[in-house]
């Protein structure tokens, strides 16, 4: 009996391998869940469970909001796996990394990861030998261990105090 768990583990399916994709005017819906739902419950590091902040934070992440996102200078990604939107990244048009949120179902699984290694990849190919981007107090730990450092300048975004980091990209 100890060994059934493993048995029926090893035929399981595997679990559907992660699609980033330039994010589109359809994905708009699925793009808003998964910012409002990282926002809220994986950010309380920085909002403390505030309602009224968070409500500020995710105000401008609604569906239509994104829309003009989509339609505007900034280039935006989503993260599938098996048809379900895992994370959304996005450059700004000065080079710098807006935004990198992930579905909280999908943390802890190399999501982050993955999604902070293709914009790393877009930023390169875009010409950018360094990288540049606002982080929260809680995704601070995320992105030394991926190599960011603390910059000295001073910083603030989504209403929220924010740590500016760099990274020399190769």
């Amino acid at each position: 009996m100890q060994n059934k768990r493993g048995i029926s583990q090893a035929f399981a399916a595997p679990a559907a391998p992660l699609e980033i994709r330039a994010a589109t005017v359809f994905d708009v819906f699925a793009m808003s869940q998964v910012l409002v739902a990282s926002i809220r419950d994986l950010c309380t590091a920085d909002h403390g469970g505030d309602a009224a902040r968070i409500a500020d934070w995710t105000a401008n992440k609604t569906p239509e909001q994104i829309r003009g996102w989509i339609g505007g200078p900034g280039r935006y990604w989503l993260a599938d796996r098996g048809g379900e939107a895992a994370a959304v990244g996005g450059l700004s048009p000065d080079g710098s990394i807006s935004l990198l949120y992930v579905a909280p179902a999908a943390a802890g699984r190399g999501t982050g990861g993955a999604m902070l290694a293709h914009l790393e990849a877009e930023l390169l190919r875009d010409g950018h030998a360094e990288g540049r981007l606002d982080a929260t107090r809680t995704a601070l730990g995320f992105y030394r261990k991926h190599g960011w450092q603390t910059a000295e300048e001073t910083g603030g975004c989504c209403g929220t105090p924010c740590i500016p980091m760099r990274k020399a990209l190769s």
